[in-house]
């Protein structure tokens, strides 16, 4: 059983003052400011004919030295570190050897038109283990559950730093706890840190639509069940900024869109809220 110092009971009292107590529960409910406005939505779109759905699919690509990770000292809580079976970084850039680039946020940003979509009935997840957010990126849909379970004998937190939504700040104690939550409104990108543990942190990219994916170990995406469009899609990193592709498919066609980020772009503005195309700050064009 992993120890918990003076320093970290006085953090617990304070977020069980802060955050409004029994909130980081197992049965906490869903909570949003945007909550109310669900029932003025306008009715959702069919789902799209699979016989004439669209996909669009890529890789994301990383040239250059990616940046050195940093070692995390867990020294204080065994119970995490006994779950890595090497000792765990803290990586910005997740390149593979072949230089696919991991946790990227791919998403449809301009083609839907005026188009509303039904909201997915299962919670995007989040969990915490071995002390850090897996998975590191996720998407869900404005409305959509997001289910935050704590795996681990510890104590996490969840503060959520949203520029658009209402933000959280809540507590689990436990193994074994599972909140949920929602966001009303699409924001590229929120991020998550845990106030325990200065080393997690995790990005939720929020969109009005359900199509968006987060690459692969390898780099490769796919976003599938699209209406036959021209679309923007739009590829968001957390340290390298965002890159744009704009990409016609007709029924049943697949289309590529493939994003390429560098050893240069690091350390550069990165867009929270609202994106801005650091290539193309004055409107969109193909990277």
């Amino acid at each position: 059983m992993s120890r918990m110092n003076p320093t970290w009971l006085a953090l617990v009292a304070a977020l069980t003052i802060g955050c409004g107590g029994g909130e980081g529960g197992a049965d906490a409910g869903s909570g949003d400011a945007g909550a109310d406005a669900a029932s003025d939505a306008p009715a959702a779109a069919p789902a799209v004919d699979p016989a004439v759905a669209a996909t669009i699919s890529g890789t994301v690509n990383f040239a250059g030295t990616a940046p050195a990770g940093t070692p995390i000292d867990m020294s204080e809580e065994p119970t995490c570190a006994e779950k890595h079976d090497s000792a765990p970084m803290a990586m910005s850039v997740r390149a593979g050897a072949d230089g696919g680039l991991a946790d990227v946020f791919v998403y449809v940003k301009e083609g839907l038109g005026d188009m509303t979509f039904s909201v997915p009935a299962e919670p995007a997840v989040i969990d915490q283990e071995g002390c850090e957010y897996t998975p590191h990126v996720v998407g869900v849909m404005a409305g959509q559950d997001l289910a935050i379970r704590n795996s681990d004998a510890v104590l996490h937190n969840i503060n959520t730093q949203p520029t658009t939504n209402r933000g959280f700040n809540i507590s689990q104690p436990r193994a074994g706890m599972e909140t949920t939550r929602s966001f009303s409104a699409a924001e590229v990108m929120i991020p998550v840190k845990c106030d325990v543990h200065g080393w997690m942190s995790a990005y939720i990219g929020v969109t009005d639509n359900p199509y968006h994916a987060v690459s692969a170990a390898d780099g490769s995406f796919t976003i599938s069940g699209l209406p036959p469009g021209e679309y923007v899609i739009e590829a968001w990193h957390e340290t390298l900024g965002v890159s744009t592709q704009s990409v016609t498919v007709g029924a049943a066609e697949t289309g590529t869109a493939d994003f390429s980020f560098s050893e240069d772009m690091a350390g550069g503005p990165v867009p929270m809220g609202e994106p801005i195309d650091l290539a193309h700050p004055e409107g969109h064009a193909a990277s």
